[in-house]
């Protein structure tokens, strides 16, 4: 095949809805470009659209990912941005496939020196992580921030770019056996999920909250809150609804809200995104910000990818080569 691809036929499961094979490549047209992929993440999203039970459905058949690194391999006309040979990371739909043709603006050029699997994962859990400490409260070096599912990629680039930025991290896991991988991680506390929050943060004045689990879980950080504190929804791996006192609201003021990456880069500015990836990517090339690599897998082997990407229990991510 000239150009492989995962193409995604029907919703529902994995090992009947996607196949590999081939997709109609075209040359790019004036501001746009074709980028040779070399490597994308499993993100969840991406196995939650493939079940169908995602916010944003694309249409059938389609290729899915939603972002990846690669080279660019051809330039439509009026593109000045980049040029042919350059590496870049690229946040759009429709990642996994060997060659792709995108709007030039919605690629990011990188440094030569950047890891090629570290580029792939700059475009959806780092800026969900930054862009989360950023955008609800205004945060001074020594603050506190709380979440749950520490362990993920999210949780992790929170960790770390949160110690970049001078702020502190409360961090809540279900295993005790990641305390020391998180701690060396830069996180500055790490607890359980059997832990009662408020034991903890009475003295802390912690004013953001960030959760993806839901549930029990959320109400535990919301508890964690400070008056006029923040909880932001970003996932739910626990897949129960948030129950929140009514007090929390009434005595404590607290905000309840919720952030979708796919929401910022459709109302926000090309050139703020840009400025965000490349906040992003010098905090990689500096060695601030590392995201772990569970496993990789080539294209021919998307049902085992798929497969371990599922399982709930991986050091880091699964990522797709071409």
């Amino acid at each position: 095949m000239n150009n492989p691809a995962v193409i995604l036929n029907a919703f529902g499961k994995a090992d009947e809805c996607v196949r590999v094979g081939e997709w109609e490549l075209r040359d790019p047209k004036a501001g746009e470009v074709t980028v040779e992929m070399l490597a994308a993440p499993i993100n969840p999203a991406d196995l939650n659209i493939i079940e169908g039970k995602y916010g944003d459905l694309p249409p059938l058949p389609g290729v899915p990912g939603s972002e990846g690194a690669g080279r660019i391999v051809a330039v439509g006309p009026d593109v000045n941005s980049v040029a042919v040979g350059a590496l870049v990371a690229l946040v759009r739909k429709g990642t996994w496939a060997k060659q792709i043709t995108v709007p030039a603006e919605d690629v990011f050029p990188l440094p030569e020196n950047t890891d090629v699997l570290q580029a792939a994962m700059l475009g959806v859990n780092p800026p969900t992580a930054l862009l989360m400490m950023e955008s609800f409260v205004t945060l001074a070096p020594g603050d506190w921030i709380v979440q749950n599912a520490a362990n993920s990629a999210v949780g992790r680039s929170v960790i770390q770019i949160a110690r970049a930025l001078g702020f502190r991290t409360l961090n809540v896991v279900r295993r005790p056996e990641l305390f020391d991988e998180l701690l060396q991680l830069g996180a500055d506390r790490v607890v359980t999920e059997d832990t009662d929050l408020r034991e903890i943060a009475g003295n802390l004045s912690i004013r953001l909250a960030l959760n993806a689990v839901g549930g029990a879980s959320a109400l535990n950080l919301a508890n964690a809150l400070g008056k006029d504190g923040f909880l932001v929804t970003y996932g739910a791996m626990g897949r129960q609804p948030l129950k929140i006192p009514n007090g929390l609201l009434i005595f404590k003021n607290l905000t309840f809200t919720g952030f979708w990456l796919s929401r910022w880069k459709k109302t926000t500015p090309k050139a703020r995104q840009h400025a965000v990836f490349q906040q992003l990517a010098d905090l990689a090339s500096s060695g601030q910000l590392k995201l772990a690599v569970h496993q990789t897998y080539p294209i021919n082997d998307i049902h085992a990818a798929l497969a371990e990407a599922a399982k709930s229990q991986r050091s880091g991510k699964v990522l797709i080569t071409f």
